[in-house]
This record gives C-alpha cells, sequence and structure tokens, in this order.
C-alpha cells in the first residue's frame, strides 16, 4: 500500500473540519425555520422576531457555502410572507 502525501493528509484534515462547520450551520438554519414557522402559526408577538433569527441563520449558512444563497433567499421570502400573512389576519 502506497504511503499517503502530505497534501492528501492536509485534505482529509480539512474536509472534515470543513463538513463539520457546514452541518452545524445547515442544521442551525433548519432549527431556526422550523421555530420561526412554529412561532408564526401559533400567532405569537415574537414573528417577527423569529423572522430575524431564522433570515440571520440562513444567511450564515450561505455565507459559509452550507446552503446555496438562492435557497437562503427564497427561505427568508417564504417566511416573510407567512410572517406578514398571519400579521393581517391578527
Amino acid at each position: 500500500m502506497p504511503k499517503k502525501k502530505r497534501s492528501a493528509l492536509k485534505r482529509i484534515r480539512q474536509t472534515g473540519r470543513r463538513t463539520k462547520i457546514k452541518t452545524l450551520a445547515r442544521s442551525a438554519a433548519r432549527t431556526a425555520v422550523r421555530t420561526a414557522r412554529r412561532t408564526i402559526a401559533d400567532g405569537a408577538e415574537t414573528g417577527a422576531e423569529a423572522l430575524r433569527d431564522a433570515a440571520s441563520a440562513l444567511d450564515k449558512a450561505a455565507k459559509r457555502g452550507a446552503i446555496h444563497r438562492n435557497v437562503a433567499r427564497r427561505g427568508r421570502s417564504r417566511l416573510a410572507k407567512q410572517t406578514n400573512k398571519a400579521a393581517k389576519k391578527a
């Protein structure tokens, strides 16, 4: 079995670290969106605050490359629509 090159070993380390960071960012974004949807559906006054937190988490995930920037924009847009719709009902 041939010995692995130094550059290959470095790549393995980088990939592991990057995967971990992106997974955390993606998970945080999904959790924030889920929390925001639940808050908006409950008709709570903190819907706008939850929207802000979710939008921030989506933007951070997009910045890190965990999700595509258009996916983040679409998520923000959909949450904003839901928030505005819920505000009109109340």
